[in-house]
């Protein structure tokens, strides 16, 4: 899907490497099997003192007389960069990053506050794209809120690896809700039946010693109406910023927001159980549209004022019937039926956790300070939690339902 026709953008480190090659004059060379070798020897032709910089003329003046070999979007890039470095020079470490698709937040700076501007025609005014370029283009403008991000990802996208975390942990939902169906012969509120919560994937509070409960409860749903929303809003919006930002960030933020809600529920709601997604799902759909806002006049995603309403009223309707299913009586008295309280696990994620992580994209997050500060109360909340369980439970003398 990530492939872009010649002239279009490259769209791969990799071929990248092979380019940038021919930018020095010994370009019938291989390169080191090294990546870092390769552009200490590209930058170590233009810095014959071994300084460790090259003036910033030098590498404007290489860019220009060997642009042909570089992508459109990148050599923009590279440009901006060189201007904004006018009365300085360019370091290796800043070379070597760039041609690496590794940028850092001084980077970043360098071109916001350069001289130059990335003043050639915006992304959306491309033409001439093939579907799966309007694809890629499209989640860009839906994700990212800076042009020079939204045209870094086009070109570096390659689909390698697909968006397969939210893909399998969606198949995998749907999956056990049909083996469920067919087992108790139940679709619609599959929660009343009297078997459903002794499935072992049940968080049920007299059995919270068994950790994995704690997780796999997002495998089980009330019903088609609870999985349905769930699916729609983990595809919808859980495989793009998984294309933009990878599997490790968004199933770091997703997972965490599963485990938040289900400790939250052991916590403020102790005597009920806990099933379905929301706790993960709620912690992206926040994360997302808490970045909009904060960027919103950079993000550029079309009708999105109608699209968040949208957005917040499915939200509130799913809030709302899990609030009511919570407090209906139960149909296994005096077990109550399932919580709501993970859908607060999961916003409380998404607005901390998730906003910096969509926040700093291509960024290494063990650089922000706000990371260390999200992690350190995510961690003090899991300690408490896990000491909730062991503790409080006995000591508050709590009259909890019988096991399954």
């Amino acid at each position: 899907m990530g492939e872009h026709p010649s002239p279009g953008p490259a769209v791969a480190a990799g071929a990248e490497a092979e380019r940038i090659e021919e930018l020095g004059p010994e370009a019938d060379a291989r390169p080191p099997a090294a990546p870092e070798d390769h552009w200490k020897v590209l930058f170590d032709q233009c810095d014959p003192g071994n300084t460790g910089y090259i003036s910033s003329g030098k590498f404007r003046s290489l860019l220009e007389s060997h642009s042909a070999q570089l992508d459109p979007h990148k050599r923009e890039v590279l440009l901006a960069l060189a201007d904004s470095h006018a009365d300085g020079q360019i370091c290796y470490q800043d070379f070597a990053n760039l041609m690496s698709n590794k940028r850092s937040n001084s980077f970043r700076q360098a071109i916001l506050q350069g001289n130059r501007r990335l003043c050639s025609k915006a992304l959306l005014e491309e033409k001439g794209l093939n579907l799966s370029q309007r694809l890629i283009r499209h989640v860009a403008y839906e994700t990212l809120p800076r042009e020079i991000d939204r045209k870094w990802y086009y070109d570096s996208y390659t689909c390698c690896p697909p968006p397969w975390f939210m893909i399998t942990v969606t198949l995998l939902e749907v999956a056990f809700f049909l083996y469920n169906g067919v087992s108790l012969d139940q679709f619609v509120l599959q929660v009343t039946h009297p078997r459903y919560l002794q499935n072992a994937l049940v968080y049920h509070p007299q059995l919270r010693a068994q950790a994995w409960r704690y997780l796999t409860y997002i495998f089980m749903h009330a019903g088609i109406e609870h999985l349905g929303l769930n699916v729609v809003l983990q595809l919808l919006v859980g495989v793009p910023l998984e294309m933009v930002h990878g599997a490790t960030r968004i199933g770091l933020v997703y997972v965490a927001g599963v485990v938040a809600g289900s400790l939250a529920v052991s916590v403020a709601d102790m005597t009920a159980p806990v099933v379905g997604s929301s706790g993960g799902v709620y912690a992206l759909v926040s994360a997302h549209l808490a970045n909009i806002v904060m960027n919103w006049s950079g993000m550029k995603c079309q009708f999105k004022l109608l699209r968040m309403g949208v957005a917040l009223i499915c939200m509130s309707m799913e809030f709302g019937r899990a609030v009511w299913l919570r407090f209906h009586p139960s149909a296994y008295p005096p077990c109550p039926h399932p919580s709501f309280v993970a859908h607060l696990g999961g916003v409380a994620v998404g607005i901390t956790l998730g906003v910096v992580v969509l926040r700093n994209y291509e960024q290494r997050l063990q650089d922000q300070s706000l990371w260390w500060i999200f992690v350190a109360m995510y961690t003090i909340f899991v300690l408490f939690a896990v000491f909730w369980n062991i503790f409080a439970y006995t000591l508050l003398d709590l009259k909890l339902p019988p096991p399954p």
